[in-house]
């Protein structure tokens, strides 16, 4: 695999998004390459990449940046197709458990992970300037949420509801829709591994959903080597944009490819991205954008969770 398709993945030990793509580059055998950013602002590194998008992971190939661990997942399918993260007969199935997983279960298993032995592990786990910082960069990460997590008391009553229901699916199968993992198992494990890392007793009583975590995480992180991150800029710099295939000329709402626009998320962390719209796929879209460190920069979003508006 050439350098600008060497996939560079940009994250934090304990972030859960993080995991997911890191068992997901171990499922697909793929060599990557890890760059550790800050868990909490600033990202100056990162926001050359994005141009302001902020959350963890980001995921680089050359000089084209890919947000939202959906589309990156995605990404890895087109880079690695076998196995298989989309099987054929169950495409709808495994796309509406991963939003699922990736909004509902990821919000009400956070709780989990600002409690007592949970949130000194969590602690532990970040710089010592970034503890003291973490819960005050995740409210100002909220201010201007369009989603709101349930509340503690409300997620610990859903949780266990989840929990048993994940545990049914699982009876008398490997993963999630059969004998094969999908995109569904990887989207629902990383909350799991989240919760479970801060404490295992919530899950103690669910012995099918251990066993699946198990069968998850034995897929580990594949093989990876470290850089740092003005060395991800630099080679960002001196890549070509990747191939890509046909577009729309515009989208459903009247963006145009050429125009001048703006992006946010439909969440949270909704620090706006602007450029130009290169690229429109049903799925999926591109802005390019020239950063004085990084160059001209790709930076792909899914359609799904995201908003785009032309800059007035």
């Amino acid at each position: 695999m050439s350098e600008p398709e060497t996939p560079i993945l940009h994250h934090y030990p304990s972030s859960p998004f993080s995991e997911k793509m890191r068992v997901l580059l171990g499922f697909k055998r793929l060599r990557w390459r890890s760059v550790t950013v800050p868990a909490v602002m600033p990202k100056p590194d990162v926001l050359a990449l994005t141009g302001g998008y902020r959350k963890t992971p980001v995921l680089q190939l050359g000089s084209d940046i890919y947000c939202d661990t959906r589309l990156q997942a995605q990404v890895l399918e087109q880079l690695a197709p076998s196995p298989t993260l989309y099987p054929r007969g169950h495409e709808a199935s495994a796309a509406f458990i991963a939003q699922w997983a990736d909004q509902t279960l990821f919000y009400s298993a956070l709780p989990y992970a600002f409690q007592g032995e949970a949130l000194v592990k969590l602690a532990g786990m970040l710089q010592p300037d970034e503890a003291s910082r973490f819960l005050e960069d995740r409210l100002n990460m909220g201010k201007d949420a369009r989603y709101k997590p349930p509340p503690a008391h409300v997620a610990f009553s859903h949780m266990p509801v989840y929990f048993g229901q994940l545990e049914a699916q699982l009876a008398g199968r490997a993963f999630l829709l059969g004998e094969q993992p999908c995109i569904a198992d990887f989207a629902v494990y990383h909350p799991m591994w989240f919760i479970a890392h801060g404490s295992a007793a919530p899950l103690q009583p669910f012995a099918e959903l251990r066993a699946w975590m198990a069968r998850m995480a034995a897929f580990g992180h594949g093989e990876s080597t470290e850089l740092s991150g003005a060395e991800a800029i630099e080679l960002c710099k001196r890549s070509a944009p990747r191939a890509r295939g046909k577009s729309l000329d515009k989208d459903i709402n009247g963006n145009a490819l050429g125009a001048r626009v703006i992006v946010r998320p439909t969440d949270l962390g909704r620090d706006p991205v602007e450029g130009t719209l290169v690229h429109l796929e049903r799925e999926s879209f591109a802005i390019e954008r020239t950063d004085e460190r990084a160059g001209t920069v790709t930076v792909h979003f899914p359609v799904i969770g995201y908003e785009l508006k032309p800059i007035a």
